[in-house]
């Protein structure tokens, strides 16, 4: 049997993970790479590092871990429900994570809250309040 020139037998993991869509460019895929937030069967690796069907990666993403193997593999970023397709998280892993993000929720800790300026009626209460 020839080999299929579109048959990926084993792709680049920074690629990967941008196709996976864990990380919106390559760049920060190769940025977690190398600052060790990722891991193939709990060892470092480099973005350069070839991936292939079945492996098993450890990712780092701020207070959240995931534990996948790798099921497929492309070259292209395809939509979000397809690059599910790509992987398969272990129950524990999600399990954990789904608890620690409700534990993080409960507690206050947002992912989108950002510090905003005062708006007009802020600013002036801050006035008036410094002024008594």
């Amino acid at each position: 049997m020839s080999a299929d020139p579109g048959n990926n037998q084993a792709m680049r993991a920074d690629k990967w993970l941008w196709a996976a869509r864990f990380y919106k460019t390559r760049v920060l895929a190769t940025q977690a790479i190398n600052g060790g937030k990722v891991h193939l069967d709990g060892e470092r690796i480099k973005p350069a590092r070839r991936l292939r069907v079945g492996d098993q990666l450890t990712i780092h993403k701020g207070p959240y871990s995931f534990a996948i193997t790798v099921e497929r593999l492309t070259s292209q970023r395809r939509p979000a429900e397809e690059a599910r397709t790509l992987y398969s998280e272990s129950q524990e892993s999600a399990s954990e994570r789904h608890a620690l993000y409700r534990q993080r929720k409960l507690e206050g800790h947002s992912v989108h809250r950002r510090e905003r300026r005062p708006d007009k009626r802020a600013r002036r209460r801050i006035r008036q309040f410094k002024q008594h």
